[in-house]
């Protein structure tokens, strides 16, 4: 065990409260969510920010010492890379997103240039025993993600995004809806429940108004899977529907065809019943008809509006109409009227008067 001081502290490890000085151990357990310090190795000029546990975005420098997480990544835009099986102080990983999931890099986009590679100082240590210098590896997250989580919404509404790729638009619909419902006096309630740990999005929504937010990183999970997609999003839905929102709004990351588990949530016939309306948000008309396809075809699920690249104008908006007979709005835009759109569907409570709403 020896002392490190560190420079950035990345937002995956968010929940631990790390100070700039920890302990560090050469025994580094090689799972996922397992918190690592290391020492970046090379400098970038793009792609070269890192989100701390603060939420703030810092650029990441050669020499910085870094913590974070132990994990994976299938990102169809971005790095992909898997968990190492053995690590040892002194060995080289690359930093696979914003949030600071740390790999092996197995593939490149080449508009991002080449990861950070980093030389590994050792697994970051907690010490949970009171008075005891006992320390053991620092994870991830505020709890345990249980295997078979019961679900209960409590007959409260609830919005899913699903989009038919990463970068599609979903987090900004989801701003712009929570946005709008709490113009209307709406006790919004907000998480995502898939993807790979970055808080960004999250934020996001607590910016627009969203009350309470979790995020599936807070159960653990650094990167989801179609193994661990249904019960996070069970366990997601349950929590948040305990603290008795007018509705929860949640974000489905990646894309309907992505590795991140969004079909297998889609599939649990139980996450199915619980939504009330589902937004599809899509980068251009052929995803938009392809999405869905997907969602009326593969999951049973009736869109209730198209949002996303493919509404940026008229165009796009009236072939989505006519050849889907899909309402298509664009959450950037046409916030307040997509908002609308879903507060009449749900037929959710006005706690303001339509005089005092501005557009």
């Amino acid at each position: 065990m020896r002392t490190v001081i560190v420079d950035k502290i990345s937002s995956v490890a968010h929940h631990q409260t790390l100070s700039r000085e920890i302990r560090v151990s050469e025994r580094i357990p090689c799972e996922e969510g397992v918190l690592i310090a290391v020492e970046v190795l090379n400098s970038k000029s793009t792609y070269n920010t890192l989100e701390l546990d603060s939420g703030r975005m810092a650029k990441v420098r050669r020499g910085d010492i870094v913590v974070g997480a132990l994990g994976h990544r299938k990102a169809l835009f971005g790095y992909s890379g898997h968990l190492p099986t053995s690590l040892a102080p002194g060995d080289i990983v690359q930093i696979l997103n914003l949030g600071g999931v740390m790999g092996i890099c197995d593939s490149v986009n080449p508009d991002y240039g080449q990861p950070f590679d980093c030389r590994v100082l050792g697994t970051v240590l907690q010490f949970p025993y009171l008075g005891e210098r006992i320390g053991v590896p620092a994870r991830i997250g505020m709890g345990q993600l249980a295997e078979h989580p019961p679900l209960e919404v409590h007959g409260i509404p609830v919005v899913a995004l699903a989009g038919t790729s990463m970068d599609a638009g979903k987090t900004a619909a989801a701003s712009a809806i929570i946005g709008r419902f709490r113009h209307y006096g709406l006790v919004v309630d907000a998480f995502k429940a898939t993807g790979v740990a970055l808080r960004r999005d999250i934020l996001a929504m607590e910016d627009a108004g969203a009350r309470n937010t979790l995020l599936f990183s807070d159960f653990g999970i650094v990167a989801t899977t179609a193994a661990n997609g249904p019960a996070l999003t069970r366990t997601l839905l349950s929590r948040l529907a305990a603290e008795k929102p007018d509705v929860i709004v949640f974000e489905l990351g990646d894309g309907l065809l992505g590795a991140y588990g969004v079909d297998a949530i889609l599939r649990d016939p139980e996450i199915r019943a619980a939504l009330t309306c589902t937004v599809l948000c899509a980068n251009d008309p052929v995803a938009a008809w392809g999405g869905v396809k997907l969602l009326r075809e593969e999951f049973d699920i009736e869109p209730a509006v198209v949002t996303g690249p493919a509404t940026d104008n008229q165009v796009g908006i009236d072939i989505i109409r006519d050849r889907l007979g899909v309402a298509a709005l664009n959450a950037l835009s046409n916030g307040a009227e997509l908002g609308d759109l879903l507060q009449e569907m749900l037929k959710l409570p006005i706690r303001r008067s339509n005089e005092e709403v501005t557009a």
